[in-house]
């Protein structure tokens, strides 16, 4: 039986930005972000467009945020991101319309590759189309797409893509019950 040797380990994310960018995003994201005495939400929002983010109008980020690169993010329009979210993009992330991130939230676009003995790091995008909700302290991996008007309930992990209008619990999450929105 073969073994996991850390000393094969290959990655092969591509960052889309340089040492000066990456390291001024890191010390910014400390300051503005992950700060949780930090309430200048118009300063958020100018700060992430300055680093290469792409984000619609009414876009709420509450205190305590992380995230990764904001090169790769992509908000539309009303979005809600709530305190202690992290937004762990190594891959893209796109948010679509009216999406509620609640607080502690995790999307998490990388991973390891656990069936090589090289352990080898993966990422993938993730897509939130609209409306979709993502409760309190629940997780997305990479690779998913949680589609229009889905929630991930409290706790939840989503490791397979949700369907519309679909309510899923537990981890794994499963669907429970279809959303009706009146």
């Amino acid at each position: 039986m073969n073994k996991v040797n850390n000393a094969l380990y290959k990655t092969t994310i591509q960052v889309g930005a340089g040492f000066i960018k990456r390291t001024t995003w890191y010390f910014v994201n400390i300051l503005f972000f992950k700060n949780t005495l930090n309430v200048l939400a118009p300063l958020n929002i100018f700060l992430l467009k300055l680093f290469g983010a792409k984000l619609g109008k009414g876009v709420v980020i509450k205190p305590g945020v992380n995230i990764k690169y904001p090169w790769k993010l992509r908000i539309g329009n009303h979005v809600w991101i709530g305190e202690a979210v992290w937004i762990d993009n190594l891959s893209e992330v796109t948010i679509g319309d009216s999406v509620t991130l609640s607080q502690g939230a995790l999307l998490l676009t990388g991973s390891h590759d656990h069936t090589k003995q090289s352990f080898d790091f993966i990422s993938r995008p993730i897509t939130l189309e609209e409306g979709v909700w993502i409760a309190a302290k629940a997780v997305v991996f990479g690779g998913v797409t949680c589609y229009s008007h889905s929630i991930l309930g409290i706790n939840s992990v989503a490791e397979n893509n949700l369907q519309a209008y679909t309510i899923y619990k537990g981890s794994p999450a499963v669907p429970v019950i279809q959303r009706v929105i009146s």
